[in-house]
């Protein structure tokens, strides 16, 4: 097996199967849950606007793919208030995982107290046993001291995971903030993920994080609990590297 077929049996399983966009019906839902089931194994999560979260848990009831939704996105308010009540509303709905935008602007003017409230105020409504990931914004951060201040808010704070992007800016995932990102996830000592989102939209794409995450964490840290793709449309070019079809043609919502 070639490294990139290696590369794509890995990040299939690591898939959070996205569509955030703007105009999505149900029928779209329906789509990506057709989808989230390869015929190289199911994908980690679909990761969906939280008003389809009750349709896509009874899709996808019994098949061990979780269903992630979004709070205090895309935008990523100080309003610590209603980021609460949207991570809360999230889980009362059946979300398994809720991925929550930190304030960037905040952090990126120094004001990292309110980041740390709106973190902290959203792990108190995501039970311990659910995923919370946070969206640091990397692309509008910019430099590499903020992309590490923002990492560390969130890990102190509770996130399971940290996140580069929402895919709503110019510029979302890069290797250079994932490197960062999982030196600050290695030197917190915290059981915590990284997943990268935004722009990842082929198997070298994949490789490239994946190389990264194996060199910083080590061969054997890559799993659906530690490290995710955020992506819709690299799902086809992965099951295309391993010779399969994808059961629907990608509808990119990310």
């Amino acid at each position: 097996m070639t490294d990139l077929k290696k590369a794509a049996q890995r990040a299939i399983l690591l898939v959070d199967l996205t569509d955030l966009n703007d105009g999505s019906t149900q029928d779209d839902i329906n789509t990506l849950c057709e989808r989230a089931n390869t015929p190289h194994g199911p994908v980690a999560a679909v990761c969906i606007w939280p008003r389809f979260v009750p349709h896509a848990k009874a899709l996808l009831s019994g098949t061990g793919i979780n269903v992630a939704t979004v709070a205090n996105f895309p935008d990523g308010s100080s309003d610590v208030e209603n980021a609460a009540h949207e991570a809360a509303r999230a889980i009362a709905d059946g979300a398994d995982e809720v991925d929550i935008v930190i304030p960037w602007r905040a952090i990126r003017d120094g004001d990292t107290a309110i980041a740390a409230q709106v973190v902290a105020a959203c792990r108190r409504e995501v039970p311990q046993k659910l995923c919370l990931k946070v969206i640091l914004e990397t692309g509008e951060l910019a430099d590499e001291a903020t992309i590490r201040s923002a990492a560390r808010i969130a890990l102190e704070n509770g996130a399971d995971f940290i996140k580069t992007s929402t895919g709503k800016v110019p510029v979302n995932a890069t290797p250079e903030a994932a490197a960062i990102m999982l030196e600050e996830i290695a030197a917190s000592g915290k059981n915590a993920g990284f997943k990268a989102a935004g722009g990842i939209k082929t198997t070298s794409d994949a490789a490239t994080y994946l190389a990264i995450a194996d060199k910083i964490m080590g061969p054997d840290w890559a799993s659906p609990q530690t490290l995710r793709f955020g992506a819709s449309g690299v799902l086809g070019d992965l099951l295309a590297c391993l010779g399969a079809e994808d059961q629907q043609p990608a509808n990119d919502g990310y």
